[in-house]
């Protein structure tokens, strides 16, 4: 039976554990170090760029490095394991500035409402008379419209009006109204 015991954030540990061969070892060059140090002296910047640059400076094992343990790395900087892993694996697999900053989304969290076709049908409608009884087109008008005649699922009049204001404030335009 394996002993269990309890580090000093009271989480569960193995004792006698083997320590583990590290499959992403962080080395460093003397201008990354500095780079690193410099970043965490000015104190600028967004946090987990910061934490990230200490995790880095902690776990170098090259000759300036410090070397340290996982397990000390995130006691001392109050962070989860997996953190240590991910900015480990960036370092290795995707280099010194990718390891530092964030991962810019393949695809917006959002997919747009309209693509270029259903945009100029929206500016086609907008530039067409406007309903009987009106002087001339309003969001709300538009909204509905484009709903009605299936140009898109749905939309709000804000949406449409970023649409119509991408569009017609664009100086290439001959109309800019």
């Amino acid at each position: 039976m394996i002993p269990f015991g309890r580090d000093s954030r009271g989480r569960g540990t193995m004792a006698g554990r083997a320590p583990s061969v590290k499959r992403y070892v962080v080395r460093l060059s003397s201008e990354e170090r500095e780079q690193l140090q410099a970043l965490i002296r000015k104190g600028k910047g967004p946090a987990s760029r910061l934490l990230k640059a200490r995790i880095l400076l902690k776990a170098d094992v090259s000759e300036a490095g410090e070397g340290w343990s996982d397990s000390s790395i995130i006691e001392a900087l109050e962070t989860s394991a997996a953190m240590v892993y991910r900015v480990r694996r960036q370092l290795v697999e995707e280099g010194f500035e990718a390891a530092l900053s964030r991962k810019q989304r393949a695809t917006p969290a959002v997919p747009p409402i309209f693509d270029g076709e259903k945009e100029a049908k929206l500016i086609a409608l907008a530039c067409s008379k406007p309903p009987k009884g009106r002087a001339r087109w309003t969001l709300r008008l538009l909204e509905e419209k484009v709903v009605e005649l299936n140009i898109v699922e749905r939309a709000s009049d804000s949406t449409i009006g970023r649409v119509l204001k991408k569009t017609l404030s664009n100086p290439i335009s001959s109309n800019s109204g």
